[in-house]
């Protein structure tokens, strides 16, 4: 009779304008849907061109490209008797959308353009794409003249509308529609669709994944059906990571979940769901029942193709599984682990270079280079033949295979210990034994000599020769000089990064990693163009409290012990002279500030939107167990005066791993002036009147 339905959808690692491999990777994904018998395959948003393509759509090569993939794609053998439903950009009527476009057997059956678009924090949708804003409604597309050599058709339909095959309905979301107010499922859902789909360009943040999976739960939880997601994964040219979880829900359970990270390109999800178990569950929600009746009916593609078999008895159909959410650890372990090796790759560098300084931020960064490596011997372990390919490629050795984490760590990581003589044995053996058990490629150095040089040059020019201020010198001397350390371990981490590898008689060069927290970033507790200055930073969007907890999940779970000597160690720059051969300096008091309050006012300044004024009257409630008015107001004074100050240093951040919602990247996602009116006369002076 027709009645088990068999689905695939997919998480694809797309790069940006990469045709070539996008297109290759899309095939792939359709070989093995229907390899496993599925009958309609799902791929993520703007899977063609690649989603992260930002103002090259507005170029017409971008949608020229597409359509040339959309082509090959049509006359493929792996795209006959399936439904296909690939993304990319369409031009209609010289107004740019954000689309479906799903065929079947050189058939296009349907162009559907995004109707909410996607415009908050990274997102900038309605730079480059109009919503489709006519609901209900569909118009005729011309087809361009590469489309119509293949099809045979002229135009077909392009708006909003449901596919009506012989067994059931399909109706499409993309991304952003999931999470809008007004979803289209629930109009959908009561004018008889069955079957929703969403093709999602979904990135990576801390703590997100559950959300997602309940708005997808709760899609089918109301209305009934089944919920397919589709979406993209790996770094496809920037700052974030598309974290996959393709997933398939029925009837507000889950029965089948795809990978949050994982270094393969192509993973395909196949799901065999019972229709009649959808048409039940609904029968009996009189609610939803009574609202159908008085719906208005959506377009329908007829589509002369069924999803099921007519006889299909016999065949077996998911049941509904426990999402498995990882630990925020986890996260921070795999994610940006995950963003590195795509980097790596896809950069076509030989490896890391990180300044490895014996503190929390630079020994997190080289434990998730560490648990990267792991990734890696576990994809190849197995079985993963483009990741071998990869990792062979990076190593220069087509024999390699890596099987032990750390001698393939040795092989891509090369860490470095800058001292000074503000620099405590401490933090140098710290180092140099977290390097012992991770692996890497240890170098040793002293800076001293350049720093006298530099500094000497000064003193020749000027004829004055700035002291520290234990010897007497004043602040302005104080801070000059300690900038003067960290900015010549920027320069001598690039000359390394550069020549490292040519000084040990093998090829290419390194990428540098900075680890500045996002903590520190927000107060611009950082010197510009010192060693937060790198090519690629995978912490720049973690907080030092998260970083902690990272930390504590490595000793336990990579059992590096070294860790647990930096752990209790107090955060220092160690840039101010030692007093008794131990160090004097904190980063704390150097902030006049802990950790735990930045990550409040960070939380506070970005998430609930507010200033100096808000932020005040917020914590005297938060802290008044701890803190009076006065204190708050103090407190709340001097974070803002230091963030406005520092704020400048935004603007050449290197560009890091999107994680939290706070963070102050000033690329896209937190735009702010860096130019403050430091002295914040009108909003203090509010503050002022309330403690008073």
């Amino acid at each position: 009779m027709g009645r088990a339905v068999t689905v695939a959808t997919c998480a694809l690692n797309q790069w940006a304008l990469d045709f070539e491999g996008n297109l290759e990777r899309i095939i792939r994904s359709i070989d093995i849907a229907k390899s496993k018998g599925a009958r309609y395959r799902l791929g993520p948003e703007l899977e063609i061109c690649g989603y992260g393509c930002l103002d090259h759509y507005y170029e017409s090569d971008t949608v020229l490209h597409s359509f040339q993939v959309l082509a090959k794609l049509l006359e493929s053998p792996a795209t006959q008797d399936i439904i296909c439903d690939v993304g990319m950009p369409v031009l209609h009527r010289n107004v740019r959308y954000n689309c479906r476009v799903i065929f079947l057997n050189k058939k296009i059956l349907l162009i559907r353009p995004k109707i909410s678009l996607a415009n908050a924090g990274n997102y900038r949708e309605l730079r480059w794409f109009a919503p489709w804003n006519k609901a209900r409604h569909v118009e005729e597309y011309f087809l361009p003249r590469i489309i119509q050599e293949v099809t045979g058709q002229e135009t077909v339909p392009f708006g909003d509308a449901v596919l009506a095959t012989k067994d059931t309905c399909l109706g499409s979301e993309i991304c952003e529609e999931l999470w809008a107010p007004n979803s289209p499922h629930i109009e959908m859902g009561l004018d008889g669709v069955e079957i929703f789909t969403n093709s999602s360009g979904s990135h990576h943040v801390l703590r997100k994944a559950h959300t997602r999976v309940d708005l997808v739960n709760s899609a089918t939880a109301k209305n009934g059906g089944i919920y397919i997601l589709a979406n993209q994964k790996g770094c496809d040219g920037d700052r974030l990571y598309y974290d996959g979880c393709a997933m398939v829900s029925m009837n507000g359970e889950t029965v089948a979940q795809g990978s949050q990270f994982s270094l393969e390109d192509v993973e395909v999800l196949v799901a065999t769901l019972d229709l009649e178990d959808v048409r039940s569950y609904r029968a009996e929600i009189s609610s939803r029942n009574l609202a159908a009746s008085k719906v208005n009916p959506y377009p329908r593609v007829k589509v002369n193709f069924a999803l099921s078999c007519s006889d299909d008895v016999a065949v077996p159909t998911c049941t509904p599984i426990q999402w498995r959410h990882h630990s925020p650890e986890e996260e921070i372990s795999l994610g940006p682990a995950c963003w590195l090796w795509d980097y790596l790759r896809r950069s076509k560098q030989a490896g890391f270079l990180l300044p490895l300084s014996g503190g929390i931020d630079s020994s997190a960064t080289a434990c998730i280079v560490y648990s990267m490596c792991h990734q890696v011997c576990l994809a190849v372990k197995n079985g993963s033949a483009g990741v071998l390919s990869d990792a062979r490629r990076i190593v220069n050795d087509d024999a390699y295979i890596p099987e032990d984490p750390r001698e393939f760590c040795k092989r891509v990581f090369t860490t470095c210990y800058m001292a000074s003589e503000n620099s405590s044995q401490d933090t140098c053996n710290r180092a140099k034994l977290l390097a012992e058990q991770i692996g890497s490629y240890h170098i040793n150095l002293n800076i001293d000599a350049a720093v006298k040089a530099i500094v000497g040059i000064f003193s020749m020019v000027t004829g004055h020769t700035p002291r520290f201020s234990v010897f007497g010198g004043s602040s302005r001397e104080n801070l000059a000089l300690q900038n003067v350390q960290a900015r010549i371990r920027m320069v001598l981490a690039y000359l390394l990064a550069q020549l490292s590898l040519w000084t040990r008689g093998m090829p290419g060069g390194l990428l540098v990693l900075g680890s500045a927290n996002v903590d520190e970033s927000l107060r611009g507790y950082l010197t510009k163009y010192d060693c937060s200055s790198a090519d690629i930073n995978p912490i720049g969007g973690i907080s030092k409290t998260d970083l902690k907890n990272f930390i504590q999940y490595c000793i336990e779970n990579f059992q590096l012990t070294a860790l647990r000597s930096i752990m209790s160690a107090p955060p220092t720059a160690e840039l101010e002279p030692l007093v008794d051969g131990q160090v004097a300096q904190t980063d704390e008091a150097d902030m006049g500030m802990t950790y735990a309050e930045l990550s409040i006012y960070g939380k506070l300044r970005k998430i609930a939107k507010v200033g100096p004024y808000s932020m005040f009257c917020k914590l005297i409630n938060m802290w008044k167990e701890i803190c009076t008015p006065r204190e708050v107001a103090s407190k709340v004074k001097h974070f803002f005066r230091m963030y406005s100050v520092n704020r400048h240093k935004m603007t050449t951040l290197t560009p890091s791993y999107h994680a939290e919602n706070y963070s102050p990247d000033d690329n896209r996602f937190d735009l702010r002036p860096f130019l403050y009116n430091t002295t914040w006369s009108w909003q203090f002076r509010c503050i002022d009147e309330q403690v008073n």
